[in-house]
């Protein structure tokens, strides 16, 4: 399920929830709407909603954390992916067709995470993609170095595509690490409880509808913030590919 079909489903529930708080009102005994009866309801409302809102900024952080990582991460191994290709520039002519194959590979990763058609969204790494650009390591030991410096330039070009190749493994496994569905569905209960308490205590006019209909929207406009964060690669909130792009044009000259 998308997420905006997840943010729009949110906004029915609480929407729906705050409505038919609205029509309880309107059903219930004098008793139950007496200013005790009140101030006990919005007592409870309360402590719900400060959990709310605690688990909403929480989730909201996380969710930008993680972005922000994912971006550091795609810009730090763009560096290294020139790094080493001028690493093997300055080997010599004999490794021009490993820094060929470095380039294909980069270039392959990149259609990957961003393709150049719309009709499909970007990717993560799988497996077999991350163990495919690892043959660069094993041509990097075919390489037999004729000087001290030949062999400093290979050392670190193997340091460095270590260093490249466990990034990728580890966006490969961090891309499973989602926002936990039994935590989304425990809030947005929540949600519908804190919602249907103001339906049930508000007065019923246009105005009471129209301020509760912005704020269900607001809310699941934070649910869906939270997912697309969630979500580096795809969707409306995605990386910027500027980084790739320019490390891209820069190899192989």
């Amino acid at each position: 399920m998308s997420e905006s079909a997840v943010a729009a489903i949110v906004f029915a529930c609480v929407f729906g929830s705050a409505l038919f708080g609205v029509f309880l009102r309107g059903v219930l005994p004098e008793d139950h709407l007496s200013q005790d009866s009140k101030d006990v309801v919005k007592l409870g409302t309360g402590l719900i909603a400060t959990m709310a809102a605690l688990v909403l900024s929480l989730l909201i952080s996380s969710a930008q954390r993680k972005f922000e990582q994912m971006d550091t991460e795609l810009v730090e191994n763009a560096a290294r992916v020139v790094s080493l290709d001028r690493m093997l520039a300055d080997y010599g002519p004999e490794t021009t067709a490993v820094r060929e194959q470095l380039k294909r590979n980069y270039a392959a990763r990149m259609e990957l995470l961003f393709p150049s058609h719309g009709e499909r969204e970007g990717t993560s790494d799988t497996p077999e993609a991350v163990i495919g650009t690892e043959s660069i390591r094993a041509r990097l030991w075919t390489l037999s170095p004729a000087s001290d410096a030949q062999r400093w330039l290979r050392s670190s070009a193997l340091d460095l595509d270590s260093e490249i190749s466990q990034t990728r493994w580890l966006q490969l496994m961090e891309r499973d690490a989602t926002l936990p569905m039994p935590l989304l569905t425990v809030l947005v209960c929540w949600l519908v409880l804190i919602f249907s308490t103001f339906g049930m205590l508000a007065p019923r006019n246009a105005t009471v509808v129209v301020a509760l209909f912005v704020c269900a929207l607001s809310t699941a406009g934070a649910i869906l913030l939270i997912l697309e964060l969630n979500q580096p690669f795809s969707g409306v909130m995605k990386l910027s590919q500027d980084p790739m792009r320019d490390a891209l044009a820069d190899l192989g000259r």
